[in-house]
């Protein structure tokens, strides 16, 4: 069962929805783009959630600044990572210490940000919009773990994101017949994110990235 929760940083203060799951993990999840209606009541961002609490993983999803009851105002995606990073926060002082990443959208973008500021597990991306924004793919080699998207997502093309993957050495799972928004195709979606959750690996376990 999810619980509102405010947490922050500064004078951010952030709206999210915590689910305890009793587990060793946890996730902290990101939405799409804010000023294109995203926020954590997305139905991707919530299957996310829902899939994740379900296989026994703790989860935060919460609002970027200027979304819903969260103060300030968007960031260009700068701010954002910060937001990320406190989420990451609040989940340590609730004692949990192994933490997937996971963003949707314009949420994999920002999560992408932050994965070389903080030792976490390899992130979950969906739809990752390499399209439309920059990424620095060379400092996320090993820090990614699966890459979730359609093959008909004009933000995400495919030719694109398997040459991606291959220099990240990380899953990727392609959906077919889908676009950027998944329409009909929630339940393939939820099966692949099951299935990588089953097999995630804690740091503890895992070989140290260089």
């Amino acid at each position: 069962m999810e619980k509102e929760i405010f947490f922050g940083h500064g004078n951010i203060r952030l709206e999210g929805l915590y689910a305890h799951s009793g587990g060793a993990v946890g996730a902290v999840i990101s939405h799409p783009h804010p000023l294109m209606g995203g926020d954590m009541a997305n139905s991707i961002v919530e299957i996310l959630s829902e899939t994740l609490l379900a296989a026994g993983i703790s989860t935060l999803r919460f609002n970027f600044r200027g979304v819903g009851r969260s103060t300030g105002s968007f960031d260009d995606g700068q701010g954002e990572q910060d937001d990320l990073l406190a989420a990451v926060a609040f989940m340590e002082e609730q004692g949990i210490r192994e933490i997937l990443p996971a963003g949707y959208s314009f949420g994999a973008w920002v999560t992408a940000g932050i994965l070389n500021r903080k030792k976490l597990l390899p992130a979950l991306l969906v739809s990752l919009p390499v399209a439309l924004f920059n990424f620095d793919f060379q400092v996320l080699r090993g820090r990614v773990g699966l890459i979730v998207c359609g093959d008909n997502d004009p933000y995400c093309p495919v030719g694109q994101i398997k040459c991606i993957a291959a220099e990240l050495v990380c899953r990727l799972d392609i959906i077919p017949d889908a676009g950027h928004f998944f329409y009909s195709q929630e339940d393939d979606l939820a099966a692949l994110i099951n299935s990588f959750s089953s097999q995630l690996q804690p740091i503890s376990e895992s070989p140290r990235i260089a």
